[in-house]
């Protein structure tokens, strides 16, 4: 009787599926065929008929949303575009293609030149060529196996310390983002690397799980950070500068992540036992160590001392680091034609996708912001009777929301153009009696604090995208519920390091302004 119940209870679920199935599509073809009408009923208008006139044939799209005032407009467009990234459709072609839509529905064919306007400074951008250069040069460090090496001397130092193995982690990640910039790779490398060797010397999986999280995401905002260049394209401001600005905080989360580690696992050693006193080496066998860190060690100031020195540009300084990221894939016996061609194509596909998601946002907020969208937001805050800080406060959690949803190149795209005017037309004049932001530094402070929020974005449940890299390569006993927790530390220790450079503005802008005056 059991078998028969389950049989007819396989077979109703198979049916049910079956009917959805069909029904989706169903739905896809009347969809299609939808589309495929009113594409060529528009053709026909524009092609034979006045668009001027009264006259078309069946209906007519173009300008049909001339008259609708900017406030319905901001909830149609983002709320069209919130529905499609629901249904799962890529943001590299929502934004773009959204954005092409609604300069058709509000203005006309003629309108449509918007678009060539909007990409082609875009693409004319010198400081643009700097990101695959530099995605090349993380590719090819990658191949050449120095993070497993990396990784190996940092363990060696560090192993005999409670924590030790975590605080190494973290460690390597921070080499590593002053390397790469690049925030999935350093996560699923150092989670493939190092949890294994946690997990095996006993760590409680939280401290595990969460150092090689929060290490990762320190390449959002240590130079060579790619979407730092994107910011100060957006932005309009130095990348050198930018880079300068980012540092000091940069160090100072990681100095936090490592300090929790060492006095949690100091409270209970149990947390993070230290390595066997029989695998730990003598001081002279760690100094000998520290040759296989030299090379890339040596790269890495090259490229950043030739653009902090003002000597090359952001992409000439990208260049030299391509070259000499082949030059150290050579020195290490791992370069070849094969590691070329991996490189060179991860590098493009990684490309495309940042610059066709630039394109696409550019025409769907460029045209937002050309039809009063600008305005129309800016007021909407400035009308709230909220501080500068309290406006300065809802953008940040505006953005850890974003970050929940979309990638952080999207959120840059779609809301650092709306955001910086607000915060230009701000005065920040410093809270609790310490030092205010001068005007001219603004920009520049809200950029970094922007970056820091796009790391508490990666760290942020449910939606996260670090939580979901290291579920990749986590042991099936670890759940994602731990997984969450283990963010949750790390999050909170990122809002604090956050909350410091709100109060204390010179942390981002002491170097910058030292170096650059």
């Amino acid at each position: 009787m059991n078998t028969k119940v389950m049989q007819l209870n396989l077979a109703g679920a198979r049916t049910g599926g079956s009917v959805m199935g069909t029904l989706g599509t169903w739905l896809m073809i009347l969809a299609t065929l939808s589309m495929a009408l009113v594409i060529g009923v528009e053709m026909i208008n524009t092609l034979f008929y006045d668009p001027y006139e009264d006259d078309y044939f069946l209906f007519r799209l173009a300008g049909s949303l001339e008259n609708v005032a900017i406030g319905p407009l901001t909830y149609l467009m983002f709320g069209s575009l919130l529905v499609a990234l629901m249904m799962g459709l890529p943001l590299t072609f929502v934004t773009g293609g959204l954005g092409v839509m609604f300069i058709y529905l509000v203005g006309d064919a003629t309108m449509l030149n918007i678009i060539p306007g909007r990409i082609f400074p875009m693409m004319t951008n010198s400081d643009l060529a700097a990101i695959p250069l530099f995605i090349f040069m993380a590719s090819m460090l990658e191949r050449a196996g120095l993070i497993e090496e990396m990784f190996n001397v940092v363990y060696k130092w560090m192993g005999g310390l409670s924590g030790g193995l975590a605080t190494a982690t973290i460690l390597a990640s921070t080499i590593l983002a002053a390397m790469v910039g690049v925030i999935g790779a350093a996560v699923v490398t150092m989670g493939i690397i190092a949890l294994p060797a946690m997990l095996k010397r006993g760590y409680d999986h939280q401290i595990a799980l969460g150092s090689i999280m929060a290490g990762g995401t320190l390449g959002i905002l240590i130079p060579p950070s790619i979407l730092a260049i994107l910011y100060a394209v957006v932005a309009q401001q130095s990348v050198g500068e930018l880079y300068l600005g980012s540092i000091i905080p940069g160090l100072m989360l990681s100095g936090m992540y490592i300090a929790y580690v060492l006095i949690r696992t100091k409270l209970n050693p149990k947390l993070g036992p230290p390595v066997p006193l029989e695998e730990r080496i003598t001081f002279g066998q760690k100094l000998l160590l520290l040759k296989d860190l030299v090379a890339p060690l040596v790269l890495v100031m090259l490229v950043l001392g030739l653009l902090f020195g003002g000597i090359a540009t952001p992409v000439e300084a990208a260049g030299i680091g391509s070259f000499g990221a082949m030059l150290v894939a050579m020195k290490h016996g791992a370069f070849s034609v094969e590691a070329l061609k991996d490189a060179s194509v991860t590098t493009a596909k990684a490309s495309a996708m940042v610059l066709w998601i630039m394109f696409g946002a550019s025409v769907f907020v460029g045209f937002y912001i050309l039809q009063g969208g600008q305005e129309f937001i800016t007021q909407s805050i400035l009308s709230t009777g909220m501080s500068a800080y309290g406006i300065l406060f809802l953008l940040m959690i505006l953005l850890v929301v974003l970050g929940m949803f979309l990638d952080w190149v999207g959120i840059l795209l779609l809301a650092v153009p709306i955001f910086i005017p607000i915060v230009q037309a701000l005065e920040f004049d410093g809270l609790f009696g310490l030092p205010g932001v001068a005007g001219e530094d603004v920009v520049l402070w809200f950029g970094v604090l922007y970056l820091v929020n796009m790391q508490m974005s990666f760290l942020s449940p449910p939606f996260g995208y670090a939580l979901f890299y290291i579920r990749g390569v986590c042991p099936p006993e670890i759940t994602m519920a731990t997984i969450f927790k283990s963010a949750l530390v790390f999050l909170a220790l990122q809002a604090f390091g956050l909350m410091i450079c709100v109060l204390v503005p010179g942390v981002v802008t002491w170097l910058p302004s030292l170096v650059y005056g």
